[in-house]
């Protein structure tokens, strides 16, 4: 019988999310694969590297880009479509969770595909001058296309017009028939459950962007395998269940500014969405404090950061205990020519 303890599930997701102590390579490697798909840092733009902001010991937006250069990591669109860098080998894992067979493709989706299969690789601005087509025209056609696992948009150096592919041509032995659905996502819950140690089923599908039924099915079948066990309307792995018994935890007093495509925000925007509403044009980062989520930074995003306010849920001593803190925590990801005018509400007469 497991009991929550709430401080030590969140004191050894902090760990293994290397939020008490940076990651080396080795450790940064094996916690990408269970973050996949990586995601650039919102607001940062679609032709950046992914990253696992805090977490590595180095600079892992170059270290990606190498990655990306050398096709360690490639694109693919998967999680409600959107964007993402996964490893290679797992392209079966991935595109027989998020595939999207084109049982029935319209006249320009099969007119770009024939062109691709026949003349590619080719970039857009080539495609718009060989079919006579406006770009808005033939981007649609190729996302339904990529989702459906049919061609591949190679982006390995962050160029801004790029080449797509055959997906068979840059994938010649990746089976997309693999595995099952249900199998697919089971495997990927496995890795999600040892990095979050406890998550309920909304969890999963803020980040994967999957049905809950379906999402509820591979949990109650991994129940049944002895894999997963019920704590607290929640999951975690039953082995977490014994370490936790024995678990003695240490979580160092920690402030960071979580931008929105972390895995963090991105598995909880469920309730943080409903919970920090305010009249501001953008939430521009949530405030993770001592592991947990306390406030939003809001503001507006036009290419440069108009920061207006941080809305913190805490009692108003310790928000004055850890202000400077937090608005360190603020400048270090956003940087400091970018000012913060109100803390709380109240005007900030200095940034220094």
């Amino acid at each position: 019988m497991f009991i929550l303890n709430r401080e030590k599930i969140i004191a050894l997701r902090m760990e293994r999310q290397y939020l008490t102590r940076k990651a080396n390579e080795e450790e940064y490697l094996a916690l990408y694969r269970d973050l996949q798909p990586g995601q650039n840092v919102y607001w940062n733009g679609f032709g950046n590297p992914p990253s696992l902001t805090y977490r590595a010991n180095f600079d892992d937006i170059e270290y990606n880009r190498e990655r990306q250069r050398i096709h360690q990591l490639v694109k693919g669109r998967f999680a409600g479509g959107n964007l993402g860098w996964i490893v290679p080998e797992d392209m079966e894992l991935f595109a027989c969770l998020y595939r999207k067979p084109l049982t029935k493709p319209n006249p320009r989706q099969l007119a770009l595909l024939d062109l691709i299969e026949n003349e590619g690789p080719l970039t857009i601005q080539q495609m718009k001058e060989w079919m006579g087509m406006l770009v808005k025209e033939i981007t649609p056609a190729l996302h339904r296309l990529q989702e459906a696992f049919l061609i591949y948009e190679d982006q390995n150096e962050g160029q801004a017009d790029r080449g797509w592919y055959r997906f068979t041509e840059m994938f010649p032995d990746v089976n997309l028939e693999k595995y099952s659905r249900q199998a697919a996502l089971k495997i990927l819950l496995q890795r999600f459950a040892y990095r979050m140690v406890w998550f309920d089923a909304e969890m999963v599908k803020s980040y994967f962007k999957l049905p809950l039924k379906d999402i509820k099915f591979a949990i109650e079948s991994l129940k049944t395998e002895d894999i997963l066990t019920e704590l607290a309307n929640g999951y975690l792995l039953q082995s977490d269940g014994n370490l936790l018994a024995t678990y003695s935890p240490i979580l160092p007093n920690s402030v960071y500014a979580m931008h929105r495509n972390d895995i963090l925000v991105k598995s909880n925007e469920h309730w943080l969405k409903e919970k920090y509403t305010h009249g501001y044009p953008d939430t521009l980062y949530y405030l993770l404090i001592n592991g947990e989520f306390r406030g939003v930074v809001v503001g507006k995003f036009r290419y440069t950061y108009d920061i207006r306010d941080v809305i913190l849920d805490l009692p108003k001593e310790e928000a004055i205990q850890l202000k400077d803190e937090i608005l360190q925590a603020v400048y270090l990801l956003c940087g400091e020519e970018n000012i913060v005018e109100k803390y709380m509400g109240e005007e900030l007469l200095t940034n220094a």
